[in-house]
């Protein structure tokens, strides 16, 4: 096909999408349809895979559209127009998944009462593998089983063709899909409650790794990617700062060990644009690395707490500070991203508090190694219910390869030396209940802690802030390795922010209570020795 001029399309101009919330409200119901004919883990697959290849269509038929109108300019003849409609290149050049006819919506939803819907779907999710070699191995083929209620399957089409993934001059359709694909996975996990953890962590705890370690540009890592959650935050936080044609200026990898985890998150990086390596196949870190040479800038992950019977091998070279116990894998996490970490990496890594100050099958030697090798650069104590699929408190750590002044990946220099230093922050009291049983950083809390270990380590963004470090009662302290030492290399940051200082009206407030509840203690023990004498005056008439 001869090189054609291209013209820019008025979005404007573009039919406009249903918003995330009408397609969230569709799409709920469309998951009802199946919730009571198969567990949730399979319905998940149903429904975003679904999802999946509506959006693939309507971006498809968007594109069609504006290409159709860009020929109509040119003056292109009409007998030529199948020509360029049908060019791939005029697709794929933009970003956009090459559809064949068989597998647009339009023909899946003409052929959805037809009886072998089923069928359709899954000859659908071939064609579009095929012909997209990043999809290949990732959409779900599972519509034609015998199992699944042919009759619900076609209600279910009949719904999701009433949702529109098409752009709007405000919200382009990639990012109207990743809004209502995250959504969803949230939704999902809160449905599979333990198990949804997984392959789900709580949009703020992503978004506080990410801000904390800012990965503006290099390589991110993800040892335990679910389903991709890390990759996209940091994909927001580029576009955020630095607009949207900056998003390729990290390299994403990952691996993920549950086959269905890992589709979800070749999709969910799919649907956001963001080209990742999440190897060629699921697969078990520790017994099968996937990338075994990699040396990231960024490690970010949350990895299952306190897994047993993990795949232990007593000599891996990644056991550099010590060999982690058979009964639990948490020093194993820890030391295989810092073997993954590149000369001036840093990693955030969500665990149990109990890393903190576990003695336990040699974890308190691997902690002091860390410490003493000074590896750790700041711990974070996260408060409670954040995570609805487990009731095990967590925390942050933050690892950084160096501490030294031009140690931070991406700046000339940090004005501050904190060699010998890990930074503390108790962010316990912090959040906001959604629910009774959710709770959720607030922008305000991500900002104050993120704002923190940036002013402690002298980032640009601190400079740029007008921000300046002081460790803070109650909330933060910056504590020397000797310091650490003496607290027997117990991580918890309460151990050193110490208690709010109490203002001088406060002061005079729990004086007074104190006195107020002391009288009326005394008042209850009176009309204790009354009660008491009164019972042994009755007791004393039994007895006569």
């Amino acid at each position: 096909m001869p090189p054609r001029k291209k013209k820019p399309v008025d979005q404007a101009e573009l039919f406009t999408a249903s918003t995330p919330k009408e397609i969230q409200a569709i799409l709920w119901k469309a998951a009802d349809k199946l919730r009571g004919s198969m567990d949730a883990n399979q319905y998940k697959e149903f429904v975003l895979g679904l999802i999946f290849l509506k959006y693939v269509s309507d971006a498809f038929e968007e594109r069609r559209e504006q290409l159709a109108k860009e020929l109509a300019e040119e003056g292109i003849a009409e007998d030529r127009l199948d020509e360029f409609l049908e060019d791939q290149d005029e697709y794929t050049g933009h970003h956009v998944f090459w559809v064949p006819e068989s597998a647009r919506w339009s023909s899946i939803s003409a052929n959805a009462k037809s009886g072998n819907v089923g069928e359709v779907l899954d000859q659908a999710m071939d064609a579009i593998m095929k012909a997209n070699p990043s999809l290949i191995g990732v959409l779900p083929k599972i519509f034609n089983k015998d199992n699944v209620d042919k009759k619900r399957l076609a209600e279910l089409v009949d719904l999701i063709t009433d949702a529109r993934f098409g752009g709007s001059d405000d919200k382009p359709a990639q990012d109207v899909l990743g809004e209502v694909y995250e959504y969803f996975l949230g939704n999902f996990a809160r449905a599979e409650g333990k198990r949804g953890g997984e392959f789900y962590t709580p949009s703020s705890v992503v978004r506080l790794l990410v801000e904390v370690l800012e990965p503006y540009e290099g390589r991110v890592y993800d040892p335990a990617c679910g389903s991709g959650g890390m990759f996209v935050q940091a994909a927001k936080f580029i576009e955020a700062h630095r607009g949207r044609g900056h998003k390729s200026d990290i390299s994403v990898y990952g691996q993920e060990l549950n086959e269905r985890t890992w589709r979800l998150a070749k999709m969910n990086l799919a649907i956001h644009g963001i080209d990742g390596n999440l190897a060629a196949r699921w697969g078990d870190t520790f017994a099968d690395d996937k990338h075994p040479d990699l040396k990231a800038d960024y490690v970010m992950a949350n990895p299952p707490f306190n897994i047993k019977d993990w795949a232990r091998n007593e000599s891996d070279p990644r056991w550099k500070y010590g060999v982690p116990p058979k009964s639990n894998a948490n020093y194993a996490w820890l030391q295989h991203m810092i073997s993954k970490l590149g000369e001036r990496g840093t990693a955030g890594v969500v665990l149990a508090n109990g890393s903190m100050s576990s003695q336990q099958s040699g974890e308190g030697e691997i902690r002091q190694a860390l410490v003493d090798g000074d590896m750790v650069a700041c711990m974070v104590a996260l408060p409670a219910q954040l995570f609805r699929t487990t009731a095990i408190p967590a925390c942050l750590w933050f690892l950084a390869k160096d501490k030294s002044p031009g140690g931070v990946k991406g700046q000339k220099a940090a004005a501050a030396d904190r060699r010998g230093e890990i930074l503390f922050i108790d962010a316990r009291g912090m959040g906001e209940m959604v629910d009774r049983t959710e709770r959720v950083l607030t922008d305000a809390d991500l900002a104050k802690i993120a704002g923190t270990y940036h002013a402690w380590r002298g980032t640009t963004s601190a400079k740029d802030a007008g921000e300046t470090y002081a460790d803070v009662p109650g909330f933060c302290a910056s504590a020397d390795l000797k310091t650490v030492q003496e607290h027997g290399y117990v991580l918890t940051p309460g151990r050193y922010v110490g208690a709010v200082e109490a203002e001088e009206e406060d002061a005079e407030a729990v004086a007074e209570k104190i006195s107020r509840l002391t009288t009326e203690l005394y008042e209850l023990f009176d009309k204790s020795d009354q009660l008491a004498k009164t019972v042994r005056e009755q007791l004393g008439k039994i007895d006569d």
